[in-house]
């Protein structure tokens, strides 16, 4: 019975592999398709032609150029934000702190569609409430497109933050306190060094979820384009293997990178093996 079960769960995952990598593949193959089409069938050879029509592509890379900008700026406030609310939400008990994390995660469950247009409707409301409606702020661009990707990312942030938080021992603050530290000197030489690793986590998570974002930077963006309005834009008129060509670099990318985090994080893991270990050896010479 546990040889079937262990049989069925590696084929499981097989299919589970194969359902993820199979599309990705033949997208990669696409690429490199000397066809017009996107597609690996029929082969009519090996190219690198959309690759170099890619590069050339100015309105590509400025796309890229805002996504690169909005993500940058939404990691600058969703960031200290989220963090800022977990601090807050972990400092409160009761059926307080229960309704503040309801409203605090409510963004993350609202649709994109929904976000977009009420941060359209939000700021132009406020601008016409206060007669300032012809100031740049209170129209569409990108600078409404972090606005309304921040409302949701930094719940995202908070959540991770949070999850840090429970387990941070408060006597460190209280031996601080005691000791003569202030609020503030517990806040940077004790907690936000605790809090470093998740929020470097929810800086990657915010980068890359507003790089992928559509639904509310569509609604907000106005004139501007950011990499995945481009690639709608291109679909909608017609896709070419240049859009292939495009997706395999940000697969090639995502996996350098995630190769780089895992490389780190092992020789993190073996500095950290090495001292317990020194540190276990010194207090059996101590002991001896």
């Amino acid at each position: 019975m546990s040889r079937n079960r262990a049989i069925l769960g590696q084929l499981y995952f097989a299919l589970f592999i194969l359902y993820m990598l199979v599309p990705l593949a033949v997208m990669a193959g696409a690429a490199f398709n000397d066809s017009k089409l996107p597609t690996i069938a029929p082969w009519k050879g090996f190219t690198w032609a959309w690759f170099g029509e890619l590069w050339a592509d100015q309105t590509m890379w400025g796309a890229f150029l805002n996504s690169i900008l909005v993500a940058l700026a939404v990691v600058a406030l969703a960031v200290p934000i989220g963090t800022a609310a977990a601090i807050l939400l972990n400092s409160i008990s009761g059926k307080y702190r229960a309704t503040l994390y309801g409203i605090m995660v409510a963004p993350v469950l609202a649709p994109g569609l929904v976000i977009g247009i009420s941060t359209v409707l939000f700021w132009n409301q406020l601008g016409r409430s206060t007669g300032a409606d012809d100031f740049f702020l209170f129209g569409r661009g990108l600078h409404l497109s972090t606005l309304g990707q921040v409302s949701y990312i930094s719940a995202y942030v908070m959540l991770l933050v949070l999850a840090r938080l429970q387990s941070f021992d408060p006597g460190l603050e209280e031996a601080a306190l005691d000791l003569g530290a202030n609020h503030g000197q517990v806040l940077r030489r004790i907690l936000l060094p605790h809090l470093y690793p998740a929020m470097a986590a929810s800086s990657a998570i915010a980068f890359f979820q507003s790089m992928e974002n559509f639904n509310v930077t569509l609604f907000t963006k106005a004139n501007a384009t950011t990499l995945t309005v481009y690639v709608f834009s291109q679909v909608r008129s017609g896709i070419t293997p240049k859009i292939n060509a495009l997706a395999f670099l940000l697969i090639l990318l995502t996996l350098v990178l995630a190769l780089i985090y895992e490389t780190n994080r092992r020789r993190r893991a073996r500095i950290e093996a090495a001292r317990e270990a020194e540190a276990r050896r010194a207090e059996e010479a101590m002991l001896l």
